[in-house]
């Protein structure tokens, strides 16, 4: 099985940015975590602060793998063109966020890619991704 996770703008700044929020670990830590929990899984990351390149990733992922995990950050709550690369390839994708983005600004409690997901985990932390990885075993197996 073959997973990417695609991390969108400022997620490069965890374990740093508003750690009260979003934790004190940086992402490429909690990876290798990841990937010692999932052997038998192939798992990539992807995180770009642009746009462009995180639709880029979706083209170039998104008709050969198994699963797509993406946060896409603030992009999630602004960006149509986002969503268009999710509806528009064949990989299932489930949507992450760190924090409870219902419990935020008024205008984070919209999700312009929540209808072109499987699903979404949101407020859980770190360990949303860890639920996502374990939603594309359990399903796509």
């Amino acid at each position: 099985m073959k997973i990417i996770i695609i991390n969108g703008p400022n997620l490069n700044l965890l374990g740093k940015r508003e750690p009260e929020i979003y934790g004190r670990r940086s992402f490429e830590d909690y990876f290798e975590v990841l990937k010692a929990g999932f052997p038998d899984v192939t798992l990539e990351y992807f995180q770009s602060n642009h746009e462009g390149a995180i639709i880029d990733k979706i083209h170039e992922t998104g008709f050969s793998y198994d699963g797509i995990i993406i946060n896409a950050g603030g992009l999630t709550h602004t960006s149509v063109a986002l969503a268009d690369a999710l509806g528009g390839v064949t990989t299932p994708a489930v949507e992450v966020h760190i924090s409870n983005i219902h419990a935020r600004e008024e205008f984070r409690k919209h999700s312009y890619i929540s209808p072109k997901v499987r699903g979404a985990i949101f407020g859980l932390g770190l360990t949303g991704y860890k639920l996502a990885i374990t939603y594309f075993l359990e399903e796509l197996r």
